[in-house]
């Protein structure tokens, strides 16, 4: 069975393969956080974080459970690493709220990069199958939109997270084992283009819980003729949560530092 690899390794590994030199992050010594400050997340809270890139949703909740000192932490839905944006993590008694928070509503804006498709079906693997895309319209790819929206049947990436008798699907992929993709019923509210700059398009999508974007790009790139696939991705709402209410890594880690004598700031 071939070992299982984080997402963290892989990307070093590619920039390697690159001539890149990654970059060497330097572990902080673990300073005890302040019981005042900690108390309230203990007890519970609901903390809204835009998800830097390369970071798996696992990762945040990893540096807040070290940060808070604290062990009931988790995340309400993941993102993808090469997404970034609203990331809901709850602490506490309000981790019981999880599954309430998966089940809402959500809004991204990112990009599709037609005449190719990955087998991730984002930049997690190699653009292939290059075709060309000159006969492309912008009122083409503004109407091909309306076969996506409202209830329909979506299969999920082969490179996903569900699983399989208990084993991830991106697992038995990067096996090689083939998997027989179930489709699933989502709904999409709406999808909007937002700017046509070939080979990028520019899009708006607000959905239901379980849709997966990288599935939208590469099927619209297949209505199109051309293939597609994600080339970014930002979640920006998730219900009533937005990014403008959240914490960037830094300024969460800063939150939790005692306020300084003179210092007007609240723990």
């Amino acid at each position: 069975m071939a070992r299982k690899q984080t997402y963290r390794l892989r990307y070093t590994n590619k920039l390697i393969e690159a001539g890149e030199t990654p970059v060497q992050t330097e572990r902080k010594e673990r300073i005890p956080i302040d019981p005042a400050i900690q108390l309230p997340y203990a007890e519970g809270k609901v903390i809204l974080i835009d998800k830097p890139l390369h970071w798996t949703s696992f990762d945040v909740v990893r540096k807040l459970r070290s940060l808070l000192q604290i062990k009931k932490i988790g995340h309400a839905g993941t993102l993808d690493p090469l997404a970034t944006g609203l990331l809901i993590v709850c602490t506490g008694k309000f981790t019981k709220k999880i599954n309430e928070y998966m089940a809402q509503e959500k809004e991204y804006t990112g990009t599709i990069t037609v005449g190719s498709t990955t087998p991730t079906y984002d930049l997690e693997s190699v653009p292939e199958n290059h075709r060309d895309y000159s006969f492309l319209a912008e009122e083409q790819i503004h109407a091909a939109t309306t076969q996506f929206t409202g209830e329909i049947a979506q299969f999920p990436p082969v490179f996903s997270a569900i699983k399989k008798d208990g084993v991830a699907l991106y697992e038995l992929a990067r096996r090689g084992v083939d998997v027989e993709l179930q489709a699933r019923n989502i709904t999409i509210h709406s999808f909007d283009i937002t700017a046509v700059d070939l080979p990028v398009i520019h899009f708006k999508v607000v959905c239901s819980t379980g849709t997966y974007i990288r599935s939208l790009a590469h099927d619209f790139g297949a209505v199109l003729g051309c293939g597609a696939h994600l080339s970014s991705l930002r979640r920006t709402r998730i219900g009533e949560f937005t990014t403008e209410s959240a914490f960037t890594m830094e300024a969460f880690e800063n939150s939790l530092k005692p306020a300084e004598p003179g210092d007007n700031k609240e723990a």
